[in-house]
C-alpha cells in the first residue's frame, strides 16, 4: 500500500469534537481513490494528515509502510505533491517559468536539471507556451496546469487535489481530468482526489464517502453511485446522467460497453 491510515483520530486543539474518530483506509500505489464528502466532513482534514501539516490525535498514518512521525515527516512529504481550491493562493513565482523553479530551487537542484524538467513538465501539462507568463494573466484551468507541472518536477509519487477543479469552468475542469488520465495510465502516478462533487467518482478506481467523521461507503465508482439514499443522505447529490445510468443498469436491458458509457456520461457532463 502506498499509503494506510489506521484507526486515526482527529480533533482540532481547543475542541471537543471529534473530526472523524478511528478512521481506516488503504490506497494502492498507482491507483486513484476520491474521497467524498460535503463541505465541513473532513476530506481537506486527511489531506493536510497525509502531508503531515496536522498531527493525528490518536492512531497512525504509513506512506509506503513506515509510520509517519515528525522525525521523517519532512522526507517522506517529498513524495507528496497538492494541488489546492484556488489556483491563485498557489502561486510564488512572477512567471510560470519561475513557479514551476520554486521548489526545484529549494532543493538545490543543479541549474542544468532544472531547466530540463521545468521544460519537460511544462510540455507534458501543455504550458510550454506561457513559461515566461505571469500567472495573473491565466486561466483558472491553466494555473492548475502549472501547479501540477510543479508537483510533477519534484518527482513525487502521488498527488493529491483538494478540491481542485472547485473554482474551475467546465472546460478548465475537464482539462484537469484529462491531465489526471495521463498521470495515471502514461507516468503511474497516485492520484488521491478530494471533492464534494460526485462526477469526479466517475475517473476513479475506488471511492470512499464520509458522513458524520465515518466511512459509509467504500467501493468502486459503480458500486458507490448505486446508493443513491446514503449519498443523499451524506449531503451529495446525484447529477441527472449518473441517475440515468443506475436506471439503466437496474433495469433488464443488457449493457456491454458500460465504460463507453460512464464516458460518455461524462463528457456530457461537463461539454459546455
Amino acid at each position: 500500500m502506498f499509503i494506510e491510515f489506521k484507526d486515526v483520530s482527529f480533533k482540532y486543539y481547543g475542541s471537543d469534537e471529534y473530526v472523524f474518530n478511528q478512521l481506516s483506509f488503504a490506497i494502492e500505489k498507482g491507483s486513484m481513490l476520491a474521497i467524498l464528502g460535503h463541505n465541513g466532513s473532513g476530506k481537506s482534514t486527511i489531506a493536510k494528515l497525509m502531508m503531515g501539516l496536522l498531527e493525528t490525535t490518536s492512531g497512525d498514518i504509513y506512506i509506503e509502510g513506515e509510520k509517519l512521525t515528525e522525525d521523517n515527516v519532512d522526507v517522506l512529504r517529498k513524495k507528496m505533491g497538492i494541488i489546492f481550491q484556488n489556483p491563485d493562493n498557489q502561486f510564488v513565482g512572477v512567471t510560470v517559468r519561475d513557479d514551476i523553479a520554486f521548489g526545484l530551487e529549494n532543493h538545490k537542484i543543479p541549474r542544468k536539471e532544472m531547466i530540463e524538467k521545468i521544460d519537460k513538465y511544462a510540455k507534458l501539462v501543455n504550458m510550454q507556451d506561457f513559461l515566461d507568463e505571469n500567472p495573473e494573466n491565466l486561466s483558472g484551468g491553466q494555473k492548475q496546469r502549472v501547479a501540477i507541472a510543479g508537483a510533477l518536477a519534484m518527482d513525487t509519487d502521488l498527488i493529491i487535489f483538494d478540491e481542485s477543479t472547485s473554482m474551475l469552468d467546465p472546460k478548465g475542469t475537464k482539462e484537469i481530468h484529462q491531465m489526471i488520465e495521463t498521470l495515471r495510465k502514461t507516468y503511474h502516478k497516485t492520484i488521491i482526489s478530494i471533492t464534494h462533487n460526485l462526477e469526479e467518482a466517475l475517473i476513479a478506481d475506488r471511492v470512499i464517502v464520509l458522513n458524520e467523521g465515518k466511512i459509509v461507503l467504500d467501493g468502486t465508482p459503480k458500486e458507490v453511485l448505486k446508493e443513491q439514499t446514503i449519498l443523499e443522505a451524506s449531503g451529495l447529490k446525484l447529477i441527472d446522467g449518473i441517475s440515468l445510468l443506475n436506471r439503466i443498469q437496474d433495469s433488464k436491458l443488457h449493457i456491454n460497453k458500460k465504460e463507453e458509457i460512464i464516458k460518455e456520461l461524462w463528457e456530457l457532463t461537463f461539454k459546455m
